[in-house]
């Protein structure tokens, strides 16, 4: 015989369910094929969830999902299909990244809103106001099938920090901007116009991406280390349409290395690009620099030199190819970048995408002025370059007093007389080593 307690029975499930309204509206909802679970506690370790298990904008649906997973599956897939429709992710504010993540981006196309003034991936332990960052550890963003990661249809802003919001394509130090004479909103860029902006990082995957528009540097690294990049495709030209008419949004590198990057793994990057293909620089520009987290500046970690823990080194960059200026290596005053390996760069002019500036100025460049005081002899050294091919105004193009640095391999087809160009006294170089480096005719001539 089996005897029930009515009354208790009732008591609870009124307070089964009277949980599951809190959590539900606390936005925890999450579904899957084992039926309907709620709250962040439930996730089962092992799950990999996705955004649509969860309520809320894309941008909030995102961010839950990667919260839920970590310490669980630390993996969250990100699908074609939107269940809020379509098959577009919209962004409003910077997806933020914590240690021990994974993104997988599963044929899915993610695009920054009109609304949105920010980057589309960032560290978390980083941002506005955040003067003294933690380091994280181990995240990655790999794509499956195509995927591509899209600027906006109109940006609030694009551009650097250094330059001014315009709605025309005036001449002088700006960049389109829908925010440009917009009472009470900035009329800079900064940091945030970056898509992806990782810092204070050990251990990064970003692989098999196409790049879009971005609003200004595809990827920014600052004092990051342990990185692989591979598979990614940059479509960045200096024009882009907006309600149908051409604007122009400037400062359209690809990939940047700023301020300590280390142990650096590239390979397989091409693109259209409004600016560098690939951008390392090491600047000691003090006492002129920005802090952690200051919304005026180009980086969100500060721009101040501290010493060789903010030397950019041991970077390895193999297969790309541009239509624009591929490997920049840019050091001012005491800041060093040293042992950098380059085995690949194609730079060739495209006759359907007008190079900015009038052409490309290099292939590779060496040196780089204009960021502070020039670069004291030596600090950049151990640059080691082969296979190199360019149609540009130099293959490569030397800049500064280096010293220990080999140029093997080159064809250059451009208007200068010699493949490699010192705008330097050669004289201030030392054990330079440069090996069939090969001026010919360009074929179209």
């Amino acid at each position: 015989m089996f005897r029930v307690k009515l009354p208790g029975i009732l008591l609870i499930i009124m307070l089964q369910s009277c949980i599951l309204q809190i959590q539900e509206s606390a936005g925890f909802e999450l579904k899957n094929s084992r039926g309907i679970f709620t709250g962040i506690e439930q996730n089962i370790p092992g799950d990999v969830l996705s955004p649509n298990d969860f309520k809320g904008t894309d941008t909030e649906r995102i961010q839950k999902a990667i919260y839920a997973a970590k310490g669980n599956s630390n993996k969250v897939v990100i699908p074609m299909h939107n269940a809020r429709g379509g098959n577009i992710w919209k962004i409003d504010r910077a997806i933020l990244l914590p240690s021990n993540i994974s993104l997988i981006l599963d044929n899915c196309i993610i695009q920054l809103s009109d609304i949105c003034r920010d980057n589309m991936f960032r560290s978390d332990n980083v941002g506005v106001g955040i003067t003294n960052p933690d380091w994280n550890y181990n995240i990655s963003i790999v794509g499956i099938g195509e995927v591509q990661l899209r600027g906006a249809d109109n940006p609030r802003s694009t551009g650097d920090a250094y330059r001014t919001l315009t709605l025309t394509n005036e001449k002088g130090r700006v960049s389109y901007g829908s925010d440009a004479g917009k009472d009470g909103m900035k009329q800079k860029g900064d940091w945030r116009n970056n898509m992806i902006q990782i810092a204070k990082v050990d251990g990064f995957k970003f692989k098999n991406i196409t790049i879009r528009n971005s609003h200004a540097w595809a990827v920014s690294f600052e004092r990051t280390k342990n990185v692989e990049l591979s598979s990614l495709r940059f479509m960045n030209p200096e024009y882009i349409q907006v309600k149908g008419a051409d604007v122009k949004t400037y400062n359209k590198d690809g990939i940047n290395l700023r301020h300590g990057c280390k142990y650096f793994r590239i390979d397989n990057i091409t693109g259209i690009n409004g600016d560098d293909l690939i951008a390392l620089s090491s600047l000691d520009a003090a006492p002129y620099f920005h802090t952690n987290g200051d919304i005026n500046s180009y980086q969100v970690t500060s721009t101040k030199w501290t010493g060789p823990e903010d030397d950019t080194e041991q970077v390895f960059i193999t297969n790309c190819q541009t239509n624009y200026t591929g490997v920049a290596i840019r050091a001012s005053d005491n800041a060093s970048i040293h042992h950098v390996y380059i085995n690949g760069v194609i730079t060739k002019a495209r006759p359907d995408t007008p190079p900015p500036y009038g052409g490309s100025p290099y292939t590779v460049l060496v040196g780089g002025r204009g960021y502070g005081d020039n670069s004291v002899r030596g600090k950049i050294n151990n640059i080691y370059a082969t296979n190199l091919f360019g149609d540009g105004k130099s293959l490569i193009l030397v800049e500064s007093p280096v010293s220990d640095c080999q140029f093997i391999n080159g064809i250059y087809t451009g208007t200068a007389p010699e493949a490699i160009t010192y705008n330097v006294d050669k004289k201030t170089t030392q054990n330079i080593i440069e090996v069939n480096l090969i001026k010919v005719p360009d074929s179209r001539q």
